[in-house]
């Protein structure tokens, strides 16, 4: 007999893998919050102050332009600059333009890998609308 799941136990157990979702939640909120009252078109450094005050209006502990070293042998070899690390969880990485690029995502996950963290967003913000990714870091 095959037993068919219906979609709310589906749901729910796609929810259970979800890497800190209130926390990601709130985040993505925040973003679409950012994009629907400015729009898009704007510079990044724009975007990001937004982002900023949205933060701190929702009490989220935050890090901005956090300078990461890359460590090899004991030595630096160098460095990334990550847009925000949320209440010391997530990565939230900032980008303008039209398209998704693939480097985005190695980008992110380069600082996931880098700072021993599990999750990340990319949130790229176009003129129109605002696409986001998650990046997982599981290994």
């Amino acid at each position: 007999m095959v037993r068919m799941r219906t979609n709310i136990q589906m749901k729910q157990k796609a929810d259970n893998k979800i890497i800190y979702p209130e926390l990601s939640y709130k985040i993505v909120g925040l973003l679409f919050e950012v994009h629907n009252k400015i729009g898009g078109g704007h510079k990044e450094k724009y975007i990001q102050n937004a982002i900023e005050s949205s933060l701190i209006a929702n009490d989220l502990s935050y890090k901005r332009e956090l300078s990461c070293p890359l460590i090899f042998n004991g030595k630096e070899i160098g460095r990334y600059f990550v847009d925000f690390l949320v209440e010391n969880k997530i990565v939230l990485e900032i980008k303008v333009g039209e398209r998704f690029k693939k480097e985005y995502i190695n980008q992110v996950f380069s600082y996931l890998k880098t700072n021993n963290l599990k999750l990340g967003i990319i949130a790229n913000f176009t003129r129109e609308k605002l696409r986001f990714r998650r990046v997982l870091n599981i290994r």
